[in-house]
């Protein structure tokens, strides 16, 4: 407010009276010179309050308050500047205006040239002094930005939370890949151990490898007749094991894998159990070394081993190689004559009979019941005849000490050859003969399969496994146990198998084997028999009956 004080006549009188009258005079002279300085005075104070500026503010205002005015400092200006932007909620560069008061002069003089230095984000800025709210209406613009002069940018950094989730995407990604690369090179690297393994052979091996040497017939031949027929002595096993040169893998199961391999110029098949299937196995193993178990219809077993390296370790089953593969191979692109299917039918008859029969004696044979009779399981060998193989869930019973010996082992068998009484529970355990019928059941199932692509009237039916038509191909408990169990299903027969002699006979058969009451099935004797019976008859007509 502008500075006032009167000062009367009747004060200066007063004044006057009190003092002498030279000293009155003096202060008579300061007085009136007060007296005129004081309005100038005040007057400057109002001109100095009156120029300070006010400023439009927005978006850029003190106190954290959202718009308004603001004064700035002394020789201080007010401005308005604008900045490209990212609209977050349409996705576009926008220009994005602020206002208000600049700082001190010093600083106020940089802030307005700064549009003047190149910025990665377009911007602009305008300053005003001129008056109050000058710079509300100022509209500078920055000059827009090309790809040719700076490149194609984006903006996406502008977004701290948009920046984040990039980064952590990016980092996941690369995390897969690194993880996704490492598992192909484990594998890699494991498959060229693996093969590097098989090439390598032993590096002390107890037998010289001499092409000269007595063959795999030889020595089997010397182990039948020197000693109890369980196979060759372990020696020998570690040595041909040791010896034997992998050629290429032509199968993988659950197992494991098959290779096809070469041993003193003779082909093998060696069986690389996985790792976590150790009891088949070792069961296996053991079943194959049984006391008088070699038979012209059962695979027959040369050698076992396991080696390795410290990093790489293989449970080998070597056996005799058939290059025609197992029968659901054979069959799945191969028609049959009469006399070819009864023949497959005999010898895998054949087989089964050798191991459900015990032979008692001081080096006799236990009666071996196999538990996943398939046709994947069965080989055909080179002279149209059949050898059952993969004993890894076998059990084996012995009357004179009257012992089950069934072997710990988490594999179960086919679900699809499952007999009712395994399906639905029934099946007694600790009675050998249980698992004997259950073979039998399966074994219905093969006679089906083979019967299925013999030539009958000229034609014949298109290869097809067990309950093709009613359960998926990898058909649960559940979906088997209803259509066994509950609706009593069985695989068709094709009515044109009544018009032939021998498919009338194999389908009398596998009816009988597959009965749904175990006692009822025939044993693998009987079913030897009676194919034997035709197979006779057949061929004393010269192999054309029909």
């Amino acid at each position: 407010m502008p500075f006032r004080h009167v000062i009367t006549a009747a004060t200066l009188d007063k004044m006057a009276t009190g003092g002498s009258r030279h000293c009155c005079l003096k202060m008579r002279t300061r007085l009136k010179a007060m007296l005129w300085l004081l309005p100038c005075v005040s007057l400057a104070l109002l001109v100095t309050e009156g120029n300070a500026l006010e400023c439009y503010c927005f978006g850029s205002c003190p106190d954290g308050s959202f718009n308004g005015t603001c004064t700035a400092p002394p020789d201080s200006d007010c401005f308005s500047a604008v900045e490209e932007v990212l609209n977050p909620e349409t996705g576009q560069l926008e220009p994005e205006r602020t206002y208000g008061c600049l700082p001190s002069e010093e600083g106020s003089i940089m802030w307005c040239k700064a549009h003047l230095v190149p910025h990665k984000l377009p911007k602009s800025i305008a300053c005003c002094r001129e008056s109050d709210l000058c710079n509300k209406y100022l509209k500078p613009m920055y000059r827009k930005r090309t790809d040719d002069e700076y490149g194609p940018t984006v903006y996406l950094y502008k977004d701290p939370y948009l920046q984040i989730v990039i980064f952590v995407v990016v980092l996941g990604v690369a995390a897969c890949l690194v993880v996704i690369g490492y598992i192909f090179y484990s594998r890699h690297k494991k498959a060229l151990e693996s093969r590097s393994f098989f090439a390598s052979g032993c590096h002390e091996p107890f037998l010289p490898i001499d092409e000269g040497g007595p063959c795999l017939k030889d020595l089997i031949e010397h182990s039948i007749t020197s000693g109890s027929g369980s196979g060759l002595p372990q020696l020998v096993q570690r040595t041909i094991a040791r010896q034997i040169q992998m050629i290429e893998s032509i199968g993988k199961g659950r197992y494991g894998e098959v290779w096809k391999a070469h041993w003193r110029g003779e082909y093998v098949a060696v069986k690389v159990f996985f790792t976590t299937d150790e009891a088949s196995w070792l069961r296996e193993t053991d079943i194959y070394q049984t006391m008088l178990l070699r038979h012209d219809n059962i695979l027959g077993f040369v050698a076992s081993d396991i080696r390795g390296t410290g990093s790489w370790t293989q449970m080998l089953l070597i056996t005799n190689f058939h290059e025609r593969g197992s029968l659901h191979d054979y069959l799945s692109t191969h028609a049959l004559d009469p006399d070819d299917a009864v023949r497959l039918a005999h010898s895998a008859a054949c087989g089964l009979s050798h191991l459900h029969i015990e032979i008692i004696g001081k080096q006799g044979k236990p009666a071996i019941a196999h538990r996943d009779i398939k046709s994947k399981n069965i080989l055909v060998k080179k002279d149209g005849t059949c050898a059952i193989a993969d004993f890894g869930l076998a059990v084996r019973f012995s009357s004179e000490a009257n012992e089950l010996d069934i072997a710990v082992n988490p594999r179960v068998g086919t679900k699809r050859y499952m007999a009712p009484e395994v399906l639905d529970e029934t099946l007694v355990p600790s009675h050998f003969d249980s698992y004997r019928m259950a073979d039998m059941y399966s074994f219905g199932l093969v006679l089906w399969e083979i019967t299925l692509r013999c030539i009958v009237d000229g034609a014949v039916e298109e290869y097809r496994i067990p309950y093709h038509d009613v359960v998926p191909s990898d058909p649960s408990f559940e979906d088997m146990r209803k259509v066994v169990c509950v609706d009593n299903a069985r695989p068709q027969l094709p009515k044109r198998w009544s018009s032939s002699q021998v498919t009338q006979c194999l389908s009398k058969l596998m009816q009988e084997c597959w009965h749904q009451r175990p006692g009822v099935r025939l044993t693998a004797l009987r079913v030897k028999k009676s194919l034997a019976r035709l197979l006779v008859e057949n061929n004393s007509i010269g192999g054309k009956m029909v």
